[in-house]
C-alpha cells in the first residue's frame, strides 16, 4: 500500500496517509487514454449544425423559365441547390457525436493516469485549501510554496469552495476540478497535481475497487 505525504500550504509536513492501492498502484496503461479522452471530448460537441436541404427552402414554386426555347438548361425550381438562395446539397444536419465506452474501461483509464501521476512525483496533497478572503496573490504565493509556480497544475477539491475557487480562477495555467468530477482529460492536460487530503478520501471512495465491479486495474 503506497503511502503519500501531506503537507500545509505552507508546505510543512503535517502528516502521512495511506492511499487506496486499487485507485493509486492500478496498472498503467497508456492505450486507454486517447478513447477515453475521444469520449469525453465527443460529448462536449453539441452537433447542433443545421443547414437547409431544396425541401426546406421557401419559395421557387414556379419554373424559373419555360422548358424549351430561351437556350438555357431547363430548370424545375429555383430552390434546386445550383441557384443562389437554394437548398444546400449534403449539408450539415442535427446529429450525436457521442460514443460509449464500458464504465470499466474507463475506470481502469483514471486509474492508470492516477498511478503514473503518483510514479512520477507529480501529485501534491495538502491537507486543506482554504482562503478568508478572495485573494489570488495568496492562492499564488501558495502554489510557490509548494514549489508549483509556473507550472501547468490540476487542483482537486472535495466540495465547492468559492474563495479558493475564485482565487484559482485567474492564475494561468492552473485548473481546477472537485473529486466528484476529476477525469482522465483534465490529468493529461496538467503535468501537476495538487490535491487536498478531503478530495483523496472522496475519490478512494468513487474509485475505489469497493465501490464497485470494476476489473483490477
Amino acid at each position: 500500500m503506497a503511502n503519500a505525504d501531506i503537507v500545509t500550504m505552507e508546505n510543512k509536513k503535517s502528516g502521512a496517509m495511506d492511499l487506496d492501492p486499487s485507485v493509486f498502484e492500478g496498472k498503467v496503461r497508456p492505450h486507454l487514454y486517447q478513447a477515453e479522452v475521444r469520449r469525453q471530448l465527443a460529448l462536449r460537441h453539441a452537433g447542433t449544425h443545421s443547414t437547409k436541404n431544396r425541401a426546406a427552402v421557401s419559395g421557387g414554386g414556379a419554373k424559373p423559365h419555360k422548358q424549351k426555347g430561351t437556350g438555357r438548361a431547363r430548370q424545375g425550381t429555383r430552390r434546386a441547390v445550383q441557384f443562389a438562395g437554394g437548398g444546400i446539397a449534403f449539408g450539415p444536419v442535427p446529429r450525436h457525436y457521442d460514443h460509449k465506452l464500458p464504465k470499466k474501461m474507463r475506470r481502469a483509464a483514471l486509474i492508470s493516469a492516477l498511478t503514473q501521476w503518483l510514479d512520477e512525483g507529480a501529485i501534491t496533497i495538502v491537507e486543506e485549501l482554504s482562503l478568508d478572503e478572495y485573494k489570488t496573490r495568496r492562492m499564488v504565493e501558495a502554489l510557490s510554496a509548494l514549489g508549483l509556480s509556473g507550472e501547468k497544475v490540476l487542483v482537486v477539491t472535495d466540495e465547492a469552495n468559492p474563495m479558493v475557487e475564485s482565487s484559482l480562477r485567474n492564475i494561468p495555467g492552473v485548473g481546477l476540478v472537485r473529486a466528484e468530477g476529476l477525469n482522465v482529460y483534465d490529468i493529461l492536460r496538467h503535468p501537476k497535481m495538487l490535491i487536498t487530503r478531503a478530495a483523496v478520501e472522496a475519490l478512494q471512495a468513487r474509485v475505489g475497487r469497493s465501490t464497485g465491479k470494476g476489473p483490477s486495474a
